[in-house]
């Protein structure tokens, strides 16, 4: 299974936080495999170390993969969380109040989006 974290705003604008799974099936020698997902398109990002981005929403709903560096991200709500390099995140919050985003480690960090 790999572990996402979804970002996503509920009907009154408030962004939320929500933990889920991706199921992988035994797919023999070549390893475990998730289903096929569609994808628009895929857009490698860069950020300087003082990254530190008040409250905006997702441009687009798209999967972003942290290649180094971590982040704590902050909802309307004030819960924040921190993920590391290697954590998957699926932003669905394109409308609402949105998140904050800001750099943990002081050093340029590196992501993949990949828009849905």
């Amino acid at each position: 299974m790999f572990q996402i974290t979804r970002i996503y705003s509920d009907s009154s604008g408030e962004s939320h936080f929500e933990d889920f799974e991706i199921p992988l099936k035994n797919n023999g020698d070549i390893g475990f495999l998730s289903e096929d997902e569609a994808v628009k398109s895929i857009v490698f990002r860069e950020v300087l170390p003082s990254y530190d981005y008040d409250f905006h929403n997702a441009p687009d709903r798209q999967y972003i993969i942290l290649l180094d560096g971590g982040v704590e991200i902050e909802t309307s709500l004030g819960e924040k969380r921190t993920f590391e390099t290697g954590s998957i995140l699926l932003v669905e919050d394109t409308t609402g109040k949105g998140h904050k985003t800001k750099n943990i480690e002081n050093r340029l960090r590196k992501s993949i989006f990949i828009k849905l």
